[in-house]
């Protein structure tokens, strides 16, 4: 659990990182690229393919260019159609496209994963509702694309470390630069069919949180999420997916000065940790 706590309060610095210094300024699919890009290239030396199946192999980079690679491409369009509070609402329900596909996967019904899910889900719209505009529907599938890839990606990892026993016995940072393979590929075919080099860093101050997001919130972060992933059970995992709304929101309150409800994010904030601490003690003696 400390690992998924550790990412969860990077990330929600990383978010306002993004929406001050580089959202409007750089293009978006060369942030993606650049990103992943540092990221597998941080990777590629601890990478070791000695006695790995053919199959495994491919079924990582597949896992990276679907959890990383395809989320960014929805994620990014997503804002053509919604404005950021929309985003953020709409993709809330990532816990229960995790619990529903972790059930289809082990073909059992965890309805206490279900339950609590459903708790935090409506803590963190608490936290983000606001009028929607007209016209989202279209913005709406697109999230829906970007959480759905994000929740298959880790599901699927958590599946495959426990399913290949190739994998159990093998440290995970000489394997995990095939995930950022994967998602490089994805990231630089975006790049050349909707990318623009017209809206590359200017400053130090981009090239720098670029080098940043690369490196740490993308790198060392993705890594030590989904090594959570694999020691906590489904439901915390799917809590954790909100977790970053109500940490987001009071960074960029506190640093930045942005307006935001506090008394809405500590109530909603306080709806989805108690849903994580009544999944952790309903399942605290129940093997997954």
């Amino acid at each position: 659990m400390r690992y998924l706590f550790i990412v969860t309060i990077i990330w929600a610095f990383s978010f306002s990182l993004i929406g001050v210094y580089l959202s409007g300024h750089v293009d978006a699919w060369f942030s993606v690229l650049m990103r992943i890009g540092i990221a597998t290239i941080l990777f590629l030396p601890f990478l070791k393919l000695k006695k790995l199946k053919t199959e495994t192999i491919f079924r990582l980079i597949a896992i990276g260019s679907v959890q990383l690679g395809l989320m960014y491409c929805f994620y990014f369009q997503s804002f053509r159609f919604l404005t950021v509070p929309e985003v953020l609402l709409f993709s809330v329900l990532t816990p229960i496209y995790i619990t529903v596909l972790n059930d289809i996967l082990s073909k059992q019904f965890h309805k206490t994963h279900l339950f609590t899910a459903l708790i935090a889900v409506l803590g963190a719209a608490y936290i983000q509702y606001s009028s929607i505009s007209k016209h989202v529907f279209l913005g709406f599938l697109i999230t829906q694309g970007a959480n759905l890839c994000f929740a298959l990606g880790q599901v699927a990892y958590k599946y495959l470390l426990k399913s290949t026993p190739e994998l159990q016995t093998k440290p995970k940072h000489t394997i995990f630069g095939l995930f950022f393979i994967g998602a490089f590929l994805v990231a630089l075919i975006a790049f050349f069919i909707m990318g623009s080099t017209e809206k590359i860093p200017t400053t130090i101050v981009q090239w720098g949180i670029l080098i940043y997001l690369g490196a740490v919130a993308s790198g060392l972060c993705y890594f030590l999420w989904n090594k959570g992933v694999v020691m906590v059970n489904t439901g915390s995992l799917a809590i954790m997916n909100n977790a970053l709304i109500p940490l987001g929101l009071i960074v960029n309150l506190v640093i930045w000065n942005k307006e935001a409800d506090l008394m809405k994010i500590l109530i909603g904030g306080s709806l989805i940790f108690a849903s994580l601490a009544l999944n952790e003690y309903i399942m605290k003696d129940v093997k997954e």
